[in-house]
């Protein structure tokens, strides 16, 4: 789709007189990534079809009130987002750690959803890179959600081993990321993990 602005407001112009063609052309630009998205949040591919489905609903049944300066990506993406947080407040009990990453990712999407989509792929960049036995570890602490004596048991190795792999990690994918690390490892891990910082 051409992120030309009055091309945007074109299609907006069409949605609201109820043009079939172009909510398709939305629907297909955008329905794989969005589910690719909020995926990142969940980590539910089946959940975060519904979320997508159910927006592109709510759009089509709202069209009446979109304007013509809309960013339909913006949109999208913000729609996504606050479907994904209500899905995640409504299943889990949220810490106060967890609050504060949600704001700030809000503030982050608000900004700009390319600068987040970007992070996102640093940071999984950066930990494909890691040596494999660092990276074991660490995807055993954030995916997994084990803490460091778990993981020292499971792979029969010191605690203080494991400490200084997760340093090793967390200043690799810092360097590549920035002061943004934590909130991002959030919103790849945080959401189906135990932990979010080190």
């Amino acid at each position: 789709m051409n992120k030309n602005p009055f091309e945007n407001s074109k299609l907006v112009l069409r949605l609201k007189k109820g043009d079939a063609n172009a909510y398709g052309e939305l629907v297909d630009n955008y329905n794989h990534k969005l589910c690719l998205y909020a995926n990142s949040l969940i980590n539910n591919i089946g959940t975060s079809e519904d979320i997508v489905q159910n927006v592109f609903i709510s759009v089509w049944e709202k069209r009446d009130n979109l304007r013509p300066e809309l960013s339909l990506k913006s949109y999208l993406y913000k729609s996504v987002y606050n479907a994904c947080i209500n899905e995640y407040k409504k299943n889990q009990l949220v810490t106060s750690l967890e609050k504060k990453y949600i704001e700030e990712l809000d503030g982050i999407v608000e900004q700009d959803n390319d600068t987040m989509e970007k992070l996102i792929v640093l940071v999984r960049e950066a930990v494909q890179e890691l040596p494999p036995k660092c990276k074991e570890i660490f995807l055993l602490s954030k995916k997994e959600g084990l803490t460091n004596i778990e993981i020292a048991e499971y792979l029969n190795i010191s605690k203080n081993t494991i400490e200084r792999q997760m340093n090793i990690a967390f200043k690799k994918i810092r360097k590549s990321v920035g002061s943004k690390t934590d909130i991002i490892l959030f919103l790849i891990f945080g959401m189906h993990s135990k932990r979010f910082s080190y």
